[in-house]
């Protein structure tokens, strides 16, 4: 995952928008500078939330809550007082006194990553429907989503909304678009087939010419949205063997299907170095690749929630040894992503490779407003059944989790990163 949108994704995307462009590969965006005004006391990281602010906050909730750690009420306000009055998240409202307007970009990665952690914190029940409806109204004819609303569906995008609405309590198979598409559609239609070149991996979305390029990235994210799944997911120790599948004859490829070949691409991708690359920067093909921290830590989530945490190990190891650095320098989300990649694979975040990765996060914002130290031999992992979840037609009430607990980490929702937010790299 790439940690923070650039501005040229922001501008390609809007462009997509408002001139139905064809997809544009954008390389991975430089850290944000420091910037010169002074940010909202409750906001987390020091570095320009233009493009990341809202995500990185929803982030770190979500770390932070995995781990008993419940973050400030100053915190949680800013989030909040960030959505729209229909509510839709922009990345950032530096003014959140001023309503949003036609010149506000309505994010529907921000909004889905800011469902999944206030329902996480618990006890913000209105404000996460709002959002899960605005979401449910921009729902793309193919029955995924793109970055900002209208945007051609991507696996990124359409992946981290399944984790929002999965995790609110909607049942995803009632969610379909008048043509009877649902948000699974897309994702499939993404899916690389068995037996052709990166068989089993995810596009982010076609090329210019129709193409499905394999993409790291999409591959991790869509693999938890073709299960279902949330951001936050709990340890899955259970071994499958991978392999690349295709759909049997006369019948069409499953959600569960496509997640196992996705994972069976991303394991055989790991299994080179024990890390992903970046994708190279135009013109720079021919330099030395750079290892894809981020990318990585997704990876390693998406294989233990589909059952291969055995293929994650050498990953996991990896990240240990070579993930403090580029933290420390990409802020709360960088850490947040490596506790959720902890917390998957049943590692301890707080004595990762030596470094305590709780401390690290909470030491991004304010003050927590408690800490409890969870029991790392109980799995706090939740998986919803289509009994849990919430059929709600278009009106949108809590699942059952806001009654259980704040505490909890659903394993039932999904998404991942920043799909507008992410690069579109190629492996």
């Amino acid at each position: 995952m790439t940690v923070r949108r650039s501005a040229a994704m922001l501008a390609a995307t809007t462009a997509a928008v408002l001139c139905a462009a064809a997809p544009v590969a954008v390389a991975a965006p430089s850290p944000s500078p420091t910037p010169s005004v002074a940010l909202p006391a409750g906001l987390y990281g020091t570095k320009d939330p233009t493009y990341d602010g809202v995500w990185r906050q929803s982030l770190a909730f979500l770390a932070q809550r995995v781990e008993g750690v419940t973050p400030a009420a100053k915190s949680v306000d800013w989030l909040i007082g960030q959505q729209c009055a229909n509510g839709a998240y922009a990345a950032y409202r530096p003014d959140a006194s001023k309503p949003c307007d036609a010149k506000t970009v309505l994010d529907t990665n921000a909004t889905a990553i800011a469902v999944q952690a206030l329902a996480e914190v618990g006890g913000h029940g209105e404000t996460v429907n709002d959002s899960v409806r605005w979401l449910k109204s921009v729902q793309n004819e193919d029955g995924g989503w793109g970055y900002a609303a209208g945007a051609p569906s991507d696996a990124n995008s359409t992946s981290l909304v399944i984790g929002a609405l999965a995790r609110q309590g909607q049942r995803l198979a009632d969610i379909v678009t008048p043509d009877g598409k649902s948000p699974y559609d897309p994702l499939l239609a993404l899916s690389i087939p068995c037996g052709e070149k990166d068989g089993g991996a995810f596009a982010y979305q076609p090329d210019k010419a129709g193409k499905l390029v394999a993409n790291a990235d999409a591959t991790a994210a869509a693999v938890l949205g073709s299960m279902g799944k949330a951001q936050a997911t709990g340890n899955n120790a259970a071994a499958k063997g991978t392999s690349c599948r295709p759909a049997a004859s006369g019948s069409a490829l499953t959600p569960e299907q496509a997640a196992q070949n996705g994972a069976h691409y991303l394991a055989g991708a790991l299994a080179a170095k024990g890390h992903l690359d970046l994708a190279p920067m135009p013109g720079a093909e021919d330099s030395a690749p750079q290892p894809d921290i981020g990318n990585t830590a997704d990876a390693v989530v998406a294989l233990s929630a589909s059952g291969h945490q055995d293929k994650a190990a050498e990953a996991v190891a990896w990240l240990k040894k070579n993930s403090g650095a580029w933290a420390e320098q990409n802020g709360p989300a960088a850490y947040a992503q490596l506790v959720l990649a902890a917390h998957a694979t049943g590692n301890d975040a707080r004595d990762f490779g030596g470094v305590n990765l709780v401390d690290k996060l909470n030491a991004t914002g304010p003050k927590p407003a408690a800490i409890t130290t969870p029991d790392p031999s109980a799995d706090t992992g939740y998986e919803a059944t289509e009994k849990d979840r919430v059929h709600s037609g278009d009106d949108v009430i809590g699942g059952v989790w806001w009654f259980v607990g704040i505490g909890l980490v659903v394993g039932a929702g999904v998404g991942f990163l920043i799909s507008g937010r992410r690069k579109n790299q190629q492996l």
